[in-house]
């Protein structure tokens, strides 16, 4: 077996053109969604410029995970797969969507705590998402009439679409939504680090930085986003200033940390649902079968396509008498004994 280096700098450059251009689109939509900035307020100017950042270093990241070899492989035969049988698949793909995406069952089958605790962080962390950007770019505003003050209006780039009284029943969730999502975050996070605790696999195997510092920090920004409501309604703006600065400074730094951490998962998780139809795809092609038992061990679309990876990265399992992937792993744990049962008798 032998490897030969795969890292070109071309990968480096093809990753900065789409982080800039990730970067440049959501850039354009600020100014364009705002009005030319006229609703943009300068006071969330960081906020912005660490979400055009992100921007950047997620385009960034996903291309250099797009160009790796395998991602890049599988990504193209899924298209390939899913556009073969496009109107099945396309409801296939909404059923996926659902299960996946959406309900995420397939956290639920694993444990009902472990689904709960990520339901609540995701749909939290969603929720303020959905509230918190539009705001942030400028592309919703709330507005009150000198002649009407306690009647708002919500404008989505510059047209209203809603009007509504400040002392009716939706003013309360209207103003209130982010605490919503804070308070479900903050127990998805408790949540997460109870099962934790009673769990010995996962104490054994979590790392600070992958699994405690996203909670830690999906838990500072919720906590210091409740503190603001805290400081307005029953402190009477006591510390508001300093409370604002801390939840400005954690929200900013999540907003760094999000392409380069375990946050990143967000993104990729799209990308992987072709898997069900690469599999379905495999399972229709027929088996690859053992050379050695003769048994069926997977697809012999996978056995292809992980053979021309492996071809690409340099990595040589070709011998004379066939190819290494063409053994089945139960085969291949008992080559390996015998091999170290010759060396120990040598």
């Amino acid at each position: 077996m032998a490897t030969k280096p795969v890292a070109h700098i071309s990968d480096g450059r093809h990753a900065t053109f789409w982080g800039l251009a990730a970067a440049s689109v959501l850039t354009a939509a600020i100014y364009v969604g705002s009005r030319r900035l006229r609703d943009f307020d300068a006071a969330l100017v960081p906020y912005a410029g660490a979400t055009v950042f992100a921007a950047f270093g997620i385009g960034y990241r996903y291309s250099m995970w797009i160009r790796r070899p395998p991602t890049r492989l599988y990504w193209r035969r899924g298209w390939q797969i899913f556009l073969r049988r496009l109107p099945v698949n396309a409801i296939k793909l909404a059923t996926i969507v659902w299960n996946d995406i959406v309900a995420q069952r397939f956290i639920a089958r694993r444990s009902r705590k472990r689904w709960a605790a990520h339901m609540l962080i995701a749909w939290g962390c969603m929720l303020a998402a959905a509230v918190t950007l539009p705001l942030t770019f400028g592309w919703v505003r709330f507005e009150s009439e000198p002649s009407a003050q306690l009647t708002y209006d919500a404008l989505v780039f510059g047209i209203k679409v809603l009007r509504f009284d400040s002392n009716g029943p939706l003013a309360p969730l209207v103003f209130n939504v982010l605490d919503v999502a804070a308070v479900m975050v903050l127990a998805g996070v408790a949540l997460a680090l109870w099962r934790r605790a009673g769990d010995r696999g996962a104490l054994a195997l979590q790392q600070p930085v992958n699994d405690l510092l996203p909670l830690m920090l999906l838990f500072a920004v919720s906590i210091t986003g409740l503190f603001l409501t805290l400081s307005t309604h029953l402190l009477r703006g006591v510390h508001y200033a300093f409370l604002s600065e801390v939840h400005a400074i954690t929200v900013i730094f999540t907003l760094l940390y999000l392409p380069f951490g375990k946050f990143f998962h967000i993104f990729q998780r799209p990308a992987q649902l072709s898997i069900k139809f690469y599999k379905e795809a495999g399972a229709r092609g027929g088996d690859a079968h053992c050379v050695r038992c003769n048994g069926a061990y997977t697809s012999q679309l996978h056995v292809d396509d992980l053979k021309n990876v492996e071809a690409t990265l340099g990595i040589r399992y070709a011998t004379a008498d066939g190819h290494y992937q063409d053994v089945c792993p139960a085969c291949r744990r008992k080559m390996l004994a015998l091999a170290q049962d010759s060396l120990w008798r040598q």
